[in-house]
């Protein structure tokens, strides 16, 4: 055999070799410097997510050092900060149509910027682009206990708005949001069709309960008393409406006791 053939087959042997340890060897699982966190909340009729990578503080001076102020930041680390929003909402008043964008700030001493970019492939600052930006509106910041690790968080929420916030260090960045749950609940029950009366009765009870369209809610439970074999719970049902609007509606106690027991 010929010398640059046995060089060949060394080659090759050696290559084999290396290929074969790399594939027996222990493949690392370690921590992330930046752990991957996420939280959902589901405000109304709307499902809002956010998935982030959480850095800590590590003893370092945040704002204006590692984050510097007039530049945007990611909101993060690593992957971009997303935000997921699975219905139209409006973020401190201006529209927001569902999907996902990717979340910047912009900290300012004389006040922050929130922004949303509808670039998902972006991983860092450096990619970012105004012209890219679905929203960009002023962001509310207060001072909160010392957070080591920076999250997202939804908080002060009911069926129709509340706050999505950003909290590291001593920082609070905040926006607040209205999802338009009763706008969008309302278009459902005007346009409501069905054989089955408990959707009737459904709709009435939130009318009920949120003290919206009272002459609908009668309208409602109407419906569903025609279309219930037994009437009994239905009437009940009417006549807890009717006493709500009654000042000496003597029997509430009674007939609340009754549709806890029907309802059994």
């Amino acid at each position: 055999m010929q010398r640059g053939n046995h060089r060949v087959v060394l080659a090759l042997v050696i290559l084999s070799a290396s290929a074969a340890l790399a594939q027996s060897a222990t493949k690392l699982d370690l921590p992330r410097p930046s752990p991957k966190g996420s939280v959902t909340q589901t405000v109304g009729l709307t499902d809002i997510t956010v998935a982030f990578s959480s850095p800590g503080v590590k003893g370092r001076k945040i704002w204006g050092e590692v984050v510097p102020f007039d530049k945007v930041w990611r909101a993060g680390a690593n992957e971009c900060t997303k935000l997921t929003v699975s219905t139209p909402i409006s973020i401190e008043g201006k529209p927001v149509a569902a999907g996902s964008y990717c979340v910047f700030l912009l900290p300012q001493k004389s006040g922050w910027t929130f922004i949303l970019s509808k670039n998902l492939e972006q991983a860092g600052s450096d990619e970012y682009k105004q012209s890219e930006d679905a929203l960009r509106v002023p962001a509310t910041v207060s001072t909160i206990p010392p957070r080591e690790r920076m999250a997202f968080t939804v908080i002060d929420f009911d069926d129709e708005k509340g706050t999505l916030a950003m909290e590291w260090e001593t920082q609070r960045v905040a926006v607040k949001f209205t999802t338009g749950t009763q706008q969008k609940v309302m278009a459902q029950i005007h346009a409501l069709k069905s054989d089955d009366w408990g959707q009737y009765n459904a709709a009435a009870r939130y009318l009920l309960n949120t003290g919206t369209e009272p002459a609908l809610a009668m309208q409602l439970v109407d419906r569903h008393a025609a279309g219930k074999d037994s009437e009994a719970l239905a009437l009940a049902q009417k006549a807890q409406t009717l006493g709500k609007g009654a000042a000496n509606f003597f029997a509430a106690d009674d007939v609340a006791k009754a549709l806890v027991s029907w309802k059994k």
